[in-house]
């Protein structure tokens, strides 16, 4: 019965209506409001960004999890399943509460004329979730934007947070780093504070709309250094070496960040220890970004903007030099994908574009355009590839939605599933 109602709300939330993007608050306030404004009975910290949030979210709520803190943590996009998107404690919604929840909001909107989106419905349902369930803090991720994100639809929070900002949803949010910054800096809650770093690109737009708001403006004060040494990941701040469970260059910033938030938060009376800190850097997983699988000599990465592109060849350089790099590529045609491949691919790389199954992905022959030595693989031939593989370092990269088609289709990739531990 559990997977037949988790199902049939699985129906609700992709039905044609919905799975669209309208942005606007409008909608997700007037169901909030019917729903009770559970919202605004949260402790939130509001994370938005081009790249790096999730990472943010993802090392921000292990810490506090690890605190003694019940956490919330909503994010997007899911890679298997949907209540991977709403997490207490790092675990997933029951497919039980999640199937009620979607029911009862969608039940709720038709009776009032309400039409929702996919994420405006998911992101009422986290909202109720984790107030019904009395959390302590919740670490809310932006799905697009921020200024009408679904998300915003809050009158307060604890933090705003503002990661790193590039192009990307140029269609919908601008077509200027200035322009992106303004709508990612509309999550800034007047008179709440908001934490970004000075070299982000889009730190002027954002110091202007906080003092428009009467924001407190805080940006990290203290350098993180990573550290690679015996194959082992080392974060080092303020004197302290942290055995740090996630890759990626890019990670110095979002842990900056972290540092900042936490120092901040304890100095609003939360009380975080350096022994919750280390566990956590330990333990914190985020699941296909730079995700390393040593079995198998396979690294899993959702890279689908130029930026995030430019960054993960970044640190693959740094962390698998003088390593044959083997390539399995998808994109959808609302991402820029012939800079990603631009950026990605080197002469000596072994490329491969899989063919997923998505209304908007990108077909072999458009992809094969920017790389005309490329060749298609189906489901079979991967798997044989990673089972065969000796020496080279083989990256599953571009869309999430081909990711989890891949990890869902086979028993091979569900074992590689649960090593990344997405079940």
């Amino acid at each position: 019965m559990e997977n037949e109602n988790y199902q049939k709300a699985i129906n609700l939330i992709t039905s044609q209506e919905k799975f669209h993007i309208c942005l606007g608050l409008e909608r997700i306030l007037q169901v909030l409001a019917l729903l009770g404004n559970p919202q605004e009975k949260l402790n939130i910290i509001h994370v938005a960004g081009t790249n790096g949030k999730g990472s943010t979210c993802a090392i921000l709520s292990k810490i506090l999890t690890c605190a003694g803190y019940k956490t919330g943590l909503y994010t997007s996009p899911h890679i298997l399943e949907y209540t991977e998107r709403i997490k207490i404690n790092q675990r997933n919604i029951s497919k039980t509460d999640f199937s009620d929840l979607i029911t009862e909001i969608s039940v709720l909107a038709k009776i009032n004329g309400i039409y929702l989106t996919e994420f405006e419905l998911l992101t009422a349902a986290a909202y109720k979730h984790f107030a019904d369930k009395e959390t302590d803090i919740c670490i809310i991720e932006t799905g697009l934007g921020g200024r009408l994100d679904a998300t915003s639809a809050i009158s307060k929070n604890l933090l705003s947070i503002i990661t790193s900002i590039s192009l990307d949803h140029v269609d919908r949010l601008g077509d200027t780093i200035e322009k992106i910054a303004y709508e990612k800096a509309g999550i800034i809650k007047k008179g709440y504070p908001v934490l970004i770093s000075q070299n982000n690109c889009g730190f002027d737009a954002v110091k202007q709309i906080a003092n428009q708001k009467n924001s407190t403006l805080i940006t990290p004060k203290k350098s993180v250094e990573l550290i690679f040494e015996n194959n082992k990941n080392y974060a080092k701040y303020d004197s302290n070496k942290y055995e740090f469970n996630l890759l990626g260059l890019w990670q110095k910033e979002n842990l900056e960040l972290v540092f900042a938030a936490v120092n901040y938060l304890k100095s609003q009376g939360y009380e975080i220890s350096q022994q919750a800190i280390t566990k956590a850097l330990k333990k914190v997983s985020w699941v296909c970004r730079m995700q390393y699988i040593p079995k198998f000599n396979l690294l899993i990465d959702g890279t689908h903007n130029p930026d995030g592109a430019r960054v993960l060849q970044q640190s693959l350089d740094y962390y698998f030099p003088n390593t044959k790099r083997v390539w399995v590529y998808g994109s959808l045609t609302t991402k820029d994908y012939q800079k990603v491949m631009q950026t990605l691919f080197k002469p000596d790389d072994e490329i491969y574009f899989y063919n997923f199954d998505y209304p908007n992905s990108v077909p072999y022959e458009k992809l094969k355009e920017n790389a005309p030595y490329a060749l298609p693989l189906n489901m079979r031939e991967l798997e044989y590839l990673i089972t065969e593989n000796k020496e080279s370092l083989i990256i599953i990269s571009g869309s999430f939605y081909m990711i989890g088609q891949i990890l869902n289709s086979s028993n091979l990739f569900q074992n590689i599933a649960e090593l990344v531990n997405i079940y």
